[in-house]
C-alpha cells in the first residue's frame, strides 16, 4: 500500500519515465513481505538499457528491475535507498521521509 505521495509528483514521475529519463520517486509504503521498511524509492526509465546502465553505478542487478510494461523501475529500500538518494542529490526526499 502506497501513501504520502502527491498526485502531481506521481504524474511527473510517470511522465519522466515515459520520456526515457531516469526518474526518482519516494513514498511511504507498507508490505508484509518487507517488515521494518516504511518507505520505498522507485527509480524508473522506459529505456530499460539506460536503467540497467544507471543501476550498475549502484551495484543493482538487471533482474531486480520490476518490468512493468509502462514504467520499468527498481524498488529501493533501506541503506541502498539512502545511498542512491544521497548520491543523486535528492535532499528533499531524504528530509521529507526522514531518511
Amino acid at each position: 500500500m502506497a501513501f504520502g505521495v502527491k498526485k502531481n509528483e506521481l504524474l511527473a514521475w510517470k511522465r519522466e519515465v515515459s520520456n526515457g529519463k531516469i526518474a526518482i520517486l519516494t513514498h511511504y509504503w507498507m508490505d508484509k513481505r518487507f517488515p521494518g521498511c516504511f518507505t520505498v524509492t522507485k527509480v524508473g526509465c522506459r529505456d530499460v538499457e539506460k536503467l540497467i546502465l544507471w543501476g550498475r553505478e549502484y551495484c543493482l542487478l538487471p533482474e531486480w528491475i520490476h518490468m512493468d510494461k509502462n514504467y520499468p523501475h527498481y524498488d529501493l529500500f533501506g541503506e541502498k535507498q539512502k545511498e542512491v538518494l544521497t548520491k543523486e542529490g535528492q535532499r528533499e526526499q531524504l528530509n521529507r521521509f526522514h531518511l
